[in-house]
C-alpha cells in the first residue's frame, strides 16, 4: 500500500468526495451505518454516504481539536494542488495506452512517483479527472481511451470551448449591437474584440435573415439572444447595427434566395458567348421587312415585343407581333437553365431592376432595340371586325425594330402633339381601334378589367438619409390599352396554336364562374374591392382551361420571354415545333418543371409585392401622422370597416368606433394613419373625419 493511504477510512481519516462536479476534501468525524460525518475546510460539517468517497483515502489526522484539523485539511489541499500542477496527463496516457484499458489512480501515481503518498495519489486522481479527452473516471478506476477516441474527444472539446466562447462573448456583443443601434444608428459598432467568432456570428445573422424559421443552430441562437427584444426581425436589426447589411436592406431578396449582384452570371461566361453568337448569327437569316415599333416605359431596356398593324378595307386587321427570342436552342436541365429558372422572373423595384436573364442577354443580345437586327418569334394574326382571331401563324425571322417608343410619347401623339411617335400615328390609331374592339369583345365574354392608376415610388439620398416620394404616373390609358390588348390576344392565339400542334404549354387558368354583373371595366375603389373579393386567383397548369377574368377560352403567356421563365418555356416549346416538328418538353416534363417553378414564383413575386409596400409605408412615415389623407369606405361588417386610400393604394381596417356612426360603404372620408412600422408592414388608423366636417 502506498504511504499514508487508508483502505477503509475511519475517524480522523482524510477523504474526498464529489460536489458540484469537483472533488471536496474533509476529515471523518464519525462513521455510522455506512454514512460519514465530515468536517470541511469551511468549518462546517457534512454527512455523506460512504459510497460517495473517492477511491483514495488518507492520511489520518491525529489532531483532536477542530482548529488543528482545519489546518491539517488546508495543508493537504495545498500539497495536492501543487502536486497536481506537476502531473503531465498526456505522458501518463502515452505510457498506459496500448497496454491497459483501465487502471486505478494509485497505479498511475506509481508511474511518476517513486513512493507515492496518499496526497500524490489524490493529486493524480484530480489530474486524470480533468483529462476528459484521454480518460473516463468510472470509480474506482480510470478507463483509458484509444487514440481514435482521444482524437474525437479533443475535437469535441474544442467545439465545446468554441461554443462556450461564442455564447458568452457573442451574447455580450449582440446586446451591445442592440443598445448601440438604438442610440447611435449611424455609427458602426467596433468588432475588434470578437474577430475570432465574427465569421460565425455573421453567418448566424445572415442565415436567419434569409430564413427566420430555420432550425439551424436554433438552440445556440436562443441562448445568444436571450434577453434581447423579441422581434422576428432581430437578425436584420442586429446585422444592420453591425454594418454587415445596409440600412433599408432588402431582406425579401435574401428570403427568396434571389441574387441581386450581377456576379451571379459570371460563371456562365461561355454560355453567354454562345447565346450572343447565336443571336448574332440570325443577321444572315430570313429577314422580316415590315416596319416595327415597340411601346414600353421610358426606362425599359429589355424590350421583348414589337408590332406592326394593318387595317383592311373590310374593317378586319392583320396584327404582326415580334417577340424577343432568348429561348432559341434553349438547353433545359443545364446549369444555366437551372440558374435562370431559380430567378423565375425579373424584378422591377424602386431601388433598381434585376433581370431574370443575364443583362447581356436581356438588355442587349435579344432585346428588340431599334436599329439592331435580332432573332424574333414572328406571330401574324388575322382578326375580324368584331375582334375574333381568324388565324395565327408563328415563324422565326430576323427583325430590325424601327422605333422604341415610350407610353407618354404615344399618348401625346394620339392627342395630336409632335413626338417621336408621330411618324407612326396611323399604326397607333389602328392599334387603339383594334384594342377597343378586343376589350369590348372580352368584356362580352365575361372579362373583369381592373383599372388602377400607376403609382411611382422615387428614392433620393442614400443610407438612412433616403427620402421616399410617391406620385401618380402620367396617365397613358390609350397607349397602355394598345399594348395590353395585343398581348392578351397574342398569348391567347399562341395557346390555341399550341393545342392544335400538340405542343404542351404552361397555361394560366381561372376556370371559375364569374357573375355576369362583374364583367366590365372597374376603376371606382368600391367596385374594385367588391369585384376583387369575388375573384379566385389564377393558377398555372399544363391543362388548357378558360381564364374567366380575361374572358378567354385558353391563355398561356409567351409575350415576355426576357422577363418571365414561364414565357421562356412556352416560347421554347413553340420554337421547337417550328424547327423540329416536336415540342422540347413533354407534358410530364412540364408538370415536373411546374412544381419547382411555382415554388420559386411564390418566393420571388413576394419580393415584387412586399418591397414597394415597404417604401410606400416609409414614405407615409416620413410625411408624419398629422397628414389627412383621402379615403373611401369599401367594406364593412358588424365589427369593422375597411377604408381604401386610392392615392396611396393601400387599405386600412379598423373598428367601427373610429368612424362616424353614419359611416357606410361608398362614403368618402379623410383619415390620419400613424404608428407606422415599414419593416413589420404595420400601421394604424388614428382618426377619421367626414368630408362635410372638413367643409364646415
Amino acid at each position: 500500500m502506498a504511504q499514508g493511504t487508508v483502505q477503509y477510512p475511519g475517524q480522523g481519516c482524510i477523504v474526498e468526495f464529489m460536489q458540484d462536479n469537483a472533488p471536496q476534501i474533509g476529515i471523518v468525524l464519525e462513521e455510522k451505518k455506512e454514512r460519514l460525518r465530515l468536517l470541511l475546510p469551511n468549518r462546517r460539517e457534512s454527512v455523506i454516504s460512504s459510497s460517495r468517497v473517492l477511491p483514495w483515502s488518507g492520511p489520518v489526522c491525529s489532531a483532536s481539536n477542530r482548529e488543528d484539523m482545519i489546518r491539517f485539511l488546508e495543508s493537504r489541499r495545498e500539497i495536492r494542488a501543487e502536486a497536481e500542477k506537476e502531473i503531465n496527463t498526456q505522458e501518463l496516457w502515452e505510457l498506459a495506452s496500448g497496454d491497459l484499458d483501465r487502471a486505478t489512480a494509485q497505479w498511475f501515481a506509481e508511474l511518476i512517483f517513486p513512493a507515492p503518498t496518499a496526497d500524490d495519489i489524490a493529486a493524480c486522481g484530480h489530474a486524470l479527472m480533468q483529462a476528459k479527452t484521454h480518460f473516463r473516471f468510472t470509480p474506482p478506476v480510470f478507463e483509458i481511451y484509444d487514440a481514435a477516441t482521444v482524437t474525437r474527444r479533443i475535437q469535441e472539446l474544442e467545439k465545446q470551448k468554441e461554443r462556450e466562447q461564442l455564447i458568452s462573448r457573442g451574447s455580450a456583443f449582440f446586446r451591445r449591437l442592440q443598445e448601440h443601434g438604438r442610440s447611435h444608428p449611424d455609427v458602426p459598432v467596433p468588432d475588434e474584440d470578437i474577430q475570432d467568432i465574427a465569421t460565425t456570428l455573421r453567418r448566424m445573422l445572415l442565415t436567419r435573415i434569409a430564413d427566420p424559421d430555420t432550425k439551424e443552430e436554433e438552440a445556440l441562437w436562443n441562448i445568444v439572444t436571450r434577453g434581447l427584444a423579441e422581434t422576428p426581425y432581430l437578425p436584420l436589426l442586429l446585422a444592420e447595427s453591425w454594418g454587415i447589411v445596409p440600412p433599408h436592406h432588402n431582406f425579401w431578396l435574401d428570403r427568396a434566395d434571389y441574387d441581386p449582384v450581377p456576379d451571379w452570371q459570371s460563371v456562365f461566361a461561355d454560355t453567354l458567348r454562345e447565346k450572343s453568337s447565336l443571336a448574332e448569327s440570325y443577321r444572315e437569316s430570313i429577314v422580316f421587312g415590315q416596319p416595327l415599333l415597340s411601346i414600353d416605359a421610358e426606362t425599359t431596356k429589355d424590350m421583348d415585343d414589337a408590332f406592326t398593324l394593318e387595317k383592311h378595307t373590310d374593317g378586319s386587321f392583320k396584327l404582326t407581333v415580334a417577340l424577343a427570342c432568348p429561348a432559341l436552342n434553349w438547353s433545359f436541365g443545364s446549369a444555366f437553365d437551372k440558374a435562370v429558372s431559380h430567378r423565375a422572373t425579373s424584378l422591377y423595384l424602386p431601388e433598381g431592376t434585376w433581370n431574370m436573364l443575364p443583362n447581356e442577354l436581356a438588355e442587349n443580345a435579344f432585346s428588340l432595340k431599334s436599329g439592331s437586327p435580332r432573332p424574333a418569334l414572328i406571330v401574324v394574326c388575322h382578326i375580324s371586325t368584331n375582334g375574333e382571331i381568324l388565324s395565327c401563324e408563328p415563324s422565326i425571322a430576323t427583325v430590325t425594330v424601327n422605333a422604341n417608343l415610350a407610353y407618354t410619347e404615344c399618348e401625346t401623339a394620339l392627342d395630336g402633339a409632335t413626338t417621336p411617335a408621330s411618324p407612326y400615328l396611323e399604326t397607333l390609331r389602328f392599334g387603339l381601334e383594334l384594342a377597343e374592339i378586343l376589350k369590348r369583345r372580352r368584356i362580352e365574354q365575361g372579362a373583369v378589367i381592373i383599372d388602377r392608376p400607376d403609382l411611382h415610388i422615387e428614392l433620393s439620398g442614400t443610407g438612412r438619409e433616403i427620402q421616399v416620394s410617391m406620385y401618380e404616373e402620367p396617365p397613358c390609358p390609350r397607349a397602355h390599352l394598345i399594348v395590353s390588348e395585343q398581348m392578351v390576344l397574342i398569348n391567347t392565339a399562341l395557346a390555341r396554336w399550341a393545342i392544335d400542334h400538340n405542343a404542351g404549354l404552361l397555361y394560366r387558368t381561372q376556370d371559375v364562374a364569374i357573375p355576369k354583373e362583374f364583367a366590365g371595366e372597374w376603376n371606382d375603389p368600391v367596385d374594385i374591392s367588391r369585384v376583387v373579393r369575388a375573384l379566385a386567383p389564377a393558377v398555372m397548369e399544363t391543362t388548357p382551361r378558360p381564364h374567366a377574368g380575361l374572358g378567354t377560352d385558353v391563355y398561356a403567356t409567351v409575350s415576355s420571354p426576357l422577363r418571365r421563365y414561364a414565357d421562356l418555356v412556352n416560347e421554347a416549346q413553340i420554337l421547337s415545333i417550328l424547327q423540329n416538328g416536336v415540342a422540347a418538353l413533354t407534358t410530364d416534363e412540364l408538370d415536373a418543371l411546374l412544381i419547382r417553378l411555382n415554388a420559386r414564383l411564390d418566393a420571388v413575386t413576394q419580393v415584387q409585392r412586399m418591397r414597394p409596400r415597404y417604401w410606400k409605408l416609409l414614405a407615409l412615415k416620413q410625411q408624419g401622422d398629422k397628414v389627412w389623407r383621402k379615403a373611401i369606405i369599401t367594406d364593412e361588417n358588424d365589427m369593422f370597416l375597411t377604408a381604401t386610400l386610392p392615392q396611396e393604394q393601400i387599405f386600412v381596417r379598423a373598428r367601427r368606433a373610429l368612424f362616424n356612426e353614419k359611416a357606410h360603404i361608398g362614403m368618402p372620408i379623410e383619415v390620419r394613419i400613424g404608428k407606422i412600422n415599414p419593416l413589420q408592414n404595420d400601421f394604424q388608423l388614428l382618426e377619421t373625419r367626414e368630408i362635410e366636417e372638413i367643409l364646415n
